[in-house]
């Protein structure tokens, strides 16, 4: 059975879990009946960072204008442009085994596509959740409901695998950012044209 966690809990995934390998990371919301009517695109992406928190080089950065890392580790599984639907907006796999030494934390973000000029918010997003399905079994391991604290943020990092004595572990963040992709990508040390 799955886990839900709570913003801010950590939680091993390798260690009940020996041999996990193949995960899919599943990103979902809905828009907010308020809403403005307009439509919402959001785009879930995943960072692959070093120890200081920052990519080591451009192509750590897996969205829908990069949908694989060159090590074979993290592929994106397409844009999602409507969210329309249950179950999972976006997925992102991840083969634990190709994860490059270097990098010992995977962040997954979301963000509105043109939020400020569609004058669109998180705050008008409600069900948004990730969690994480061991891909060999079929199996939910954890599930995060984001909740609804955002209000004017147009990024969200929803959580990050993380490498901790050589286990896998997940942390549930749940922090929005305003400024959208632009501010995620100075954040992680992504260079935006």
């Amino acid at each position: 059975m799955a886990v839900s966690l709570k913003k801010g809990q950590k939680v091993s995934l390798t260690k009940n879990n020996p041999g996990l390998c193949h995960l899919v990371v599943g990103l979902g919301w809905d828009t907010n009946r308020y809403d403005t009517g307009g439509a919402f695109d959001l785009d879930a992406a995943a960072f692959l960072l070093g120890d200081n928190g920052m990519v080591t080089r451009q192509e750590d950065f897996v969205f829908y204008g990069n949908l694989s890392h060159p090590s074979g580790s993290v592929e994106h599984l397409g844009d999602n442009q409507t969210g329309e639907g249950d179950g999972d907006d976006e997925q992102i796999q991840i083969d634990l085994s190709k994860v490059p030494s270097n990098i010992s934390r995977i962040a997954f973000t979301a963000t509105i596509y043109e939020a400020d000029e569609r004058r669109l918010n998180f705050g008008q997003v409600s069900n948004a959740f990730i969690r994480i399905v061991d891909m060999d079994k079929g199996e939910e391991l954890l599930r995060y409901d984001l909740g609804e604290d955002f209000s004017i943020e147009t990024a969200a990092v929803f959580g990050e695998l993380y490498q901790n004595n050589g286990e896998w572990k997940f942390n549930a963040i749940g922090s929005g950012y305003q400024g959208g992709l632009g501010a995620l990508c100075a954040n992680y040390g992504i260079d935006v044209e």
